[in-house]
């Protein structure tokens, strides 16, 4: 009974020892299966970086090109509408030639300079206030000063450089010339007798 017994336990152990082996098997291929699996999407992320990588160079340097491009042939539409006036340039300073007639010459400057300031008042160019306006640093740049009475202070009285906006932001200030009040005879008194108090509390 018992070398029975023995010889079922020995036959059961040895199951349990091929399961066991079976299963360690099973475990180490699914491992493997698992490790090959995670190199092989590794792999995929990897290529697909790399892809996406040089897509990236190929927009940019795509980018810079047509910038580039951009930035040449930018003021291609204004220097061609300049090209006709300057032909009419031309031809006004060829036909006075001809007739040696400077009157002639003269209107015809002015017809071209009327058509030049029509083109960039098109494009968004205008002209600053200045003469009777208020003196604003931001619009208006000093050269110099003149008194003035019957004038409010920092009025512009006189315009020495036109100044240009362009679509509302400031190209170039205009160079004026700014009222300032007359002294009366008592100030500049005053602005005298200064320097001489000023020497006797020195003393």
């Amino acid at each position: 009974m018992s070398k029975k017994k023995n010889k079922q336990d020995k036959k059961t152990e040895q199951t349990d020892n091929q399961k066991d082996k079976e299963q360690n098997l099973k475990s180490k291929e699914t491992e493997a299966e698992m490790i090959a699996k995670q190199k092989q999407e590794y792999q995929d992320l990897w290529n697909r970086y790399l892809r996406l990588q040089a897509e990236f160079d190929n927009y940019r340097k795509r980018s810079l090109q047509e910038k580039a491009e951009f930035i040449k042939f930018a003021n291609q539409g204004l220097i061609s509408e300049l090209i006709g006036i300057l032909d009419n340039f031309e031809l006004s300073v060829k036909y006075a030639d001809k007739k040696d007639d400077f009157k002639l010459m003269h209107q015809g400057v002015d017809m071209i300079i009327k058509q030049l300031h029509t083109l960039l008042k098109s494009k968004g160019l205008e002209k600053i206030k200045t003469v009777g306006e208020k003196f604003d640093p931001h619009k208006h740049d000093a050269l110099t000063t003149v008194e003035d009475q019957g004038l409010d202070s920092d009025t512009v009285v006189e315009e020495l450089q036109t100044g240009y906006l362009l679509s509302g932001r400031i190209l170039r200030p205009a160079k004026v010339k700014v009222a300032k009040p007359k002294k009366s005879s008592q100030e500049e008194g005053r602005s005298k007798e200064q320097p001489e108090d000023n020497k006797e509390e020195k003393k």
